[in-house]
């Protein structure tokens, strides 16, 4: 048997409890709630989410290789929602907004997403979508499904995740709030002391209004141990 038969031998995987209580540790949609100015968005069949953002491998004259790589642009958040046409509501109504079509919009609105994998309140993940423009609106009717489904393009600001299972679009948190905490088996993650303690969990929980990390100072040495970083 392996040194801890409750996890997997080459991976570490959870397999059950310390107590040797079987558990199930995959995350499920059945855990979601979609929320928006605290309303939960019914009849959802699919939200996508996607982040990106252009990266520069730097070359130079005299060497075959890449001798640095750094992104050169702010992060794209942007994704999708297909929704069954429910409780006579179109799309956007579903998204507490008052207009049918994509022209009507004037004013973003926020998403928040709660996943209630975890029992405890205080360890639920509410992840926060900022100021979202409606991108697109589709829907078909078809004669051989009578049920209309409407799909719904978007793009956003930014995007944060917080614990504490708060369904409030403005709970921005700090570092301590990070949902990076290591999962179930606690892996250990970097932490930065100089200039910003925890800048990657500041930025990832919208601590201070941030919107990312590069723009803290220090980047060129802050995993020099030297310049103060640590892991």
């Amino acid at each position: 048997m392996p040194a801890n038969s409750n996890a997997a031998a080459n991976t570490g995987s959870t397999l059950a409890y310390n107590t040797g209580v079987n558990k199930t540790s995959t995350a499920i949609s059945t855990n979601i709630i979609i929320y928006v100015n605290n309303t939960a968005v019914g009849a959802v069949q699919e939200l996508s989410i996607q982040e990106a953002r252009p990266l520069k491998m730097v070359d130079e004259i005299g060497t075959d290789g890449h001798i640095d790589s750094v992104p050169t642009a702010s992060t794209n958040i942007s994704g999708s929602c297909k929704r069954v046409r429910f409780d006579s509501l179109r799309i956007a109504e579903a998204f507490s907004r008052g207009f049918l079509h994509v022209s009507a919009q004037v004013y973003p609105f926020d998403i928040v997403i709660l996943d209630k994998s975890k029992s405890a309140t205080a360890n639920r993940i509410t992840t926060v979508i900022k100021n979202v423009w409606i991108k697109g609106i589709d829907v078909s009717y078809s004669a051989d499904n009578w049920i209309i489904t409407e799909n719904m393009s978007w793009e956003a600001e930014t995007i944060f995740s917080i614990t504490g299972g708060s369904t409030n679009s403005n709970a921005s948190g700090s570092a301590s709030q990070s949902a990076a905490k290591g999962g179930e088996r606690g892996i250990q993650h970097f932490t930065f002391n100089n200039p910003i303690p925890n800048i990657e969990q500041a930025a990832d929980t919208g601590s201070a209004g941030r919107r990312g990390a590069l723009d803290a100072g220090g980047l060129i040495d802050m995993l020099n141990p030297d310049g103060g970083g640590s892991y």
